[in-house]
């Protein structure tokens, strides 16, 4: 007996539903997520860059909140230009890990990172006046960045992955040169920030690369002689 759709015409059977690439969902994540941090601008340039005060302002309880916003607010349009083209680099080539470990390793990155800056986001700074020190505010995407950044370059080492490696081996030769940026030099940029993204991407690279080294712990287990006693 044939099946019929609606309208009694011959119909078919259901065909499963087709996933979409991942370098597909990758990228409009990464482009969805880029296009946020435009919104966010263009919302904080109406209202005088107010939203701004909600960066990271190290050591202040209150100013733990800014570890959730920080990312997503930059000083100005320079800025937010600035980190736009690394975000999207960088970013989809973090998805094309996973996008489970996209996702964890963004979170890391991000809570880990931004709680590092909240502890030493003071470190070396002062303000004009002789024998003050001032308390800074962090914002921007760079320590986010500087975490894709890192895990990329290691997260093959860990994995042992070929393409992965190489992968990491291609994004330090074109993006190698900021990191530079975890050295205290220019004024006005969160050095601390990019440090402790950095740290927070070699850790998540470790902890997220743990199904392959665990796998390659196993193998090398029974690949190993049996033991005699003597």
């Amino acid at each position: 007996m044939g099946m019929t759709g609606s309208g009694g015409h011959p119909g078919s059977p259901g065909r499963p539903v087709q996933k979409r690439p991942a370098w597909v969902v990758g990228g409009a994540t990464v482009i969805t997520f880029v296009v946020l941090l435009w919104l966010v601008e263009l919302l904080d340039s109406m209202l005088g860059h107010t939203l701004d005060n909600n960066g990271i302002r190290p050591l202040e309880t209150d100013g733990l909140a800014g570890i959730l916003f920080a990312p997503l607010l930059h000083a100005n349009w320079e800025h937010l230009i600035a980190n736009t083209v690394p975000a999207l680099v960088l970013g989809f080539l973090m998805t094309l890990a996973g996008m489970a470990r996209f996702v964890w390793a963004t979170a890391i990155i991000w809570i880990v990172g931004g709680f590092g800056t909240w502890l030493i986001g003071n470190v070396g700074v002062h303000c004009p006046y002789v024998g003050t020190q001032c308390t800074t505010t962090h914002i921007g995407a760079s320590g986010l960045i500087f975490g894709w950044l890192t895990f990329l370059i290691v997260f093959g080492f860990f994995t042992r992955k070929i393409w992965e490696i190489v992968t990491g081996v291609v994004v330090l030769l074109l993006y190698g040169g900021f990191l530079l940026g975890v050295l205290p030099g220019t004024p006005g940029v969160s050095w601390q920030a990019h440090l402790c993204g950095a740290a927070a991407g070699v850790l998540a690279a470790y902890l997220l690369s743990g199904p392959e080294r665990r796998a390659r712990e196993i193998g090398r287990a029974r690949s190993a002689p049996p033991r005699l006693p003597s």
